[in-house]
């Protein structure tokens, strides 16, 4: 199952590494994809999540590393025809882009902003309905 994360889902994944989702990055059945500049939204907020895991830096480096390697970061190049579409549904402009990159995949969403459900263009998981449907 193909499925676009946002920012949130890696930044839980990174405040609870033992927790559910983490686990859910290592499934087989689970290709994960995000937009590149998630990675940028990880190191602008790199300072609040190292304070709330309690990680040094080279840990927080550390676990940022492996699980980039559970992702396939798509360029913004890849997704531009799809903006336009994206605008047009995401209920937060912030989100656009991980709309854009569901629209071209033609796959789910995974987050736990409840707000994103509020369109019906694209599927939204949250991390419990996402366990919930692989079961």
């Amino acid at each position: 199952m193909d499925l676009i994360i946002d920012a949130n889902i890696f930044i839980a994944a990174l405040i609870s590494p033992r927790g559910h989702t983490a686990d859910l990055f290592f499934l087989d059945a689970l290709r994960l994809y995000a937009p590149e500049f998630l990675l940028e939204e990880i190191d602008e907020h790199e300072e609040e999540i190292v304070l709330k895991t309690g990680l040094s830096e080279v840990k927080f480096h550390q676990a940022v590393t492996f699980l980039r390697t559970q992702i396939r970061f798509v360029p913004v190049i890849e997704f531009l025809s799809f903006l336009p579409r994206a605008k047009e549904i995401s209920p937060d402009v912030d989100d656009v882009a991980y709309f854009a990159l569901a629209l071209k995949q033609r796959c789910s969403l995974w987050s736990n902003d409840k707000l994103l459900k509020s369109q019906s263009a694209v599927k939204v998981f949250s991390t419990s309905e996402l366990i919930q449907f692989l079961s």
